[in-house]
């Protein structure tokens, strides 16, 4: 790399994520002349990473943040990067990084910072005490992150803008609107639906209670009671560290029971969802999904929540349907509508490619992220 390069650090929890959400604006900011490190936790991806000409640099971001020690000690191996590092721009994804790094670059004083704030978390849901006092805490931690002499705050939906805002946590003219992490409209290309004689609906996700997976199998089940001829799909592996997961018992019995069949990790979601003809999602809330943008992509209509994140990945009515949040009924309702009316599942697969090709394509999701590297640029 040249000496003058200006210098781009990612910061994220796990080096799959970065792959899977911010490959293509990383290898579109080298293009550009920017020298891109990647700051994340260990693992298997590293050297993907490294692969490519990145410099990858390893933190240790816990997953389960309950040890106070462990997490300062996560941010004091942020300052100490950011200080050797010396980048011009900072990119924090997801809360963790948003927050350590955020703070972490006022102490550094790394001249430009992009925070991306994918989602606020079902914290932001609940109602009891403990909730509130937990979002109190974090609305602290925002806003002593998001004081910035140079900061863009990138959202994917605005009930998160409007939220942070509201707490005091960030400034609008530091706000900055972009809808998800795009799509290659060529690798999820639009193909008819399958002439299979059962319809197969497919939600992809990680298996975690807050996605929708317990709502999901109830819908399945519903749906057999009433005699309805569908192929219910759930692609996706359970997460040990997370403590929301589905558990293996949880697992073995759905194998058993036999109304979801279980796919596993499954890499070729294009090739799963031209294979499908519905895409479900009906997570408690998100920042804008990817499974979503993809199923747009792949022209395949949607039933997903009334929620943060989930709403703003459609066109409510025109590429998909909206039901209420822990509705099993609500959502087994919509699968049926969309499983016995073909003609409208034709229309909202037309129309979902057209909102891929307008908001969600690839390209035009790097072009604003390089605009916003510009913006923060000591050099910009």
């Amino acid at each position: 790399m040249s000496g003058n390069s200006r210098r781009l650090l990612f910061v994220v929890n796990a080096p799959e994520f970065f792959l899977s959400h911010r490959l293509p604006i990383a290898v579109a900011a080298q293009k550009a002349g920017y020298e891109v490190h990647v700051a994340s936790a260990p693992g298997d991806s590293v050297q993907s990473i490294r692969a490519r000409g990145f410099i990858h640099h390893s933190v240790g971001f816990a997953r389960s943040g309950q040890n106070p020690w462990v997490e300062l000690r996560t941010l004091v191996s942020l300052v100490r990067l950011f200080r050797r590092a010396r980048a011009d721009v900072v990119h924090l994804v997801t809360i963790k990084p948003v927050i350590y790094g955020g703070i972490a670059a006022r102490l550094a004083r790394v001249p430009g910072v992009v925070a991306a704030v994918s989602g606020l978390g079902t914290v932001f849901l609940a109602d009891s005490g403990l909730a509130r006092a937990r979002r109190w805490l974090i609305a602290k931690l925002y806003s002593a992150a998001l004081k910035q002499k140079r900061l863009a705050v990138i959202f994917q939906n605005p009930d998160d803008r409007d939220m942070l805002i509201s707490l005091g946590a960030l400034q609008l003219g530091d706000v900055r609107m972009i809808r998800g992490s795009g799509v290659s409209l060529d690798e999820y290309p639009c193909l008819p639906e399958p002439e299979a004689a059962r319809p197969v609906v497919v939600m992809a996700a990680r298996l975690l209670r807050d996605k929708g997976v317990f709502e999901f199998v109830e819908a399945a089940r519903l749906l057999r009671s009433r005699g309805v001829d569908v192929e219910m799909k759930l692609i996706g592996s359970a997460d040990a560290g997370n403590l929301t997961s589905v558990t293996e018992a949880e697992l073995d019995k759905w194998r058993k029971e036999g109304v979801v069949e279980l796919m596993g990790f499954r890499p070729d979601i294009a090739a799963q969802y031209a294979a499908a003809n519905i895409v479900c999602l009906p997570s408690y809330r998100e920042g804008l999904p990817k499974s979503l943008v993809e199923a747009a992509a792949c022209g395949r209509a949607v039933v997903t929540t009334d929620v943060p994140g989930c709403r703003d990945a459609i066109t409510p009515n025109e590429t998909g349907l909206l039901v209420p949040v822990k509705d099993s009924v609500a959502l087994a309702d919509a699968i049926q509508k969309l499983v016995e009316d073909s003609e409208l599942r034709t229309r909202m697969a037309k129309a979902g490619r057209e909102l891929a090709e307008e908001a969600f394509s690839i390209e035009k999701i790097v072009a604003q992220h390089l605009n916003i590297y510009e913006e923060v640029s000591a050099n910009g």
